[in-house]
């Protein structure tokens, strides 16, 4: 009787974990909804409670108003704000991820550059946005060299965090079975780096799209940040803040995705840090 008690004991427990789990997946999705929601809640009451003219600060119905006053339009030049920010991104992925290689791999090479990168990432890029114009023209180019220019820096180092993370428990480990460097670079040094690279991957692409805007300011004409100027020079704040709007949905999108990426690619991250 005792055994068939114990058993029937543990049965019963077997679920409770996958109970927290599905309890915890709807949390992560229910928090940042209500988080959202009541965020929009406290910024229309305050227009209302205060009587703020919508041309200081409008209400969320003005600002929804202003959206579907020129949707397509809208949504156009979102296009080209996300082209921007996705070509500038997977060139600094590329370049980055290969640079940290390079310095984590020649140490002499990383004492004489590192500097050099501190110093660069260091110039307001707002000031540089108006040298992109002179030095490469108007047009698309100088807005994707502003985005790498900007999500350059956190990923290389991030990477480099990474690489010069890994245990001494796991390096010893690939010695005494010969690994090579190569194989012991690939198949445990990068491995175990990846959950830094994804810090710098999230870091940066919330980068990307204010580099982005920061370009179409000091060189209007397609994407989002044009608008906003558009929009302040014919005192349309409502347009500007649809515009806000847009871009903060389209940052908090790439977030995610690069956090389902993370995910799927190192599940294992969560279970060793708690």
């Amino acid at each position: 009787m005792t055994t068939t008690a114990t058993t029937v004991n543990s049965r019963a427990e077997l679920p409770q974990p996958q109970r927290r789990q599905g309890s915890s997946r709807l949390s992560n999705i229910l928090l940042p909804v209500v988080g959202t929601v009541g965020s929009i809640v406290v910024w229309w009451g305050i227009t209302v409670v205060f009587d703020i003219d919508s041309f200081f600060l409008p209400a969320p119905p003005d600002v929804i108003e202003a959206f579907s006053r020129e949707p397509v339009y809208m949504l156009q030049e979102l296009w080209h704000t996300l082209y921007e920010v996705l070509v500038g991104f997977g060139i600094a992925l590329a370049a980055g991820l290969a640079i940290a290689v390079l310095l984590t791999a020649v140490r002499v090479i990383e004492r004489a550059t590192m500097p050099l990168f501190v110093a660069l990432n260091s110039i307001p890029k707002a000031a540089i946005a108006p040298l992109l114009v002179v030095w490469l023209g108007f047009g698309t180019t100088p807005k994707v060299v502003m985005v790498v220019l900007i999500c350059f820096f956190p990923i290389v180092v991030s990477t480099m965090a990474g690489l010069n993370s890994t245990p001494a428990e796991l390096s010893e480990l690939g010695r005494s079975m010969s690994a090579s460097w190569g194989q012991m670079f690939v198949k445990v040094r990068l491995r175990w780096a990846l959950p830094h690279v994804f810090v710098g991957l999230k870091v940066a692409i919330t980068l990307a799209v204010v580099g982005a805007i920061v370009a179409e300011i000091a060189n209007p004409g397609v994407g989002l940040g044009s608008v906003i100027v558009i929009s302040g020079s014919s005192a349309d704040t409502p347009m500007a803040f649809a515009c806000i709007a847009l871009l903060a949905v389209m940052s908090v999108t790439l977030f995610y995705i690069i956090v389902l990426l993370e995910r799927l690619t190192v599940p294992w991250a969560r279970e060793i840090t708690g």
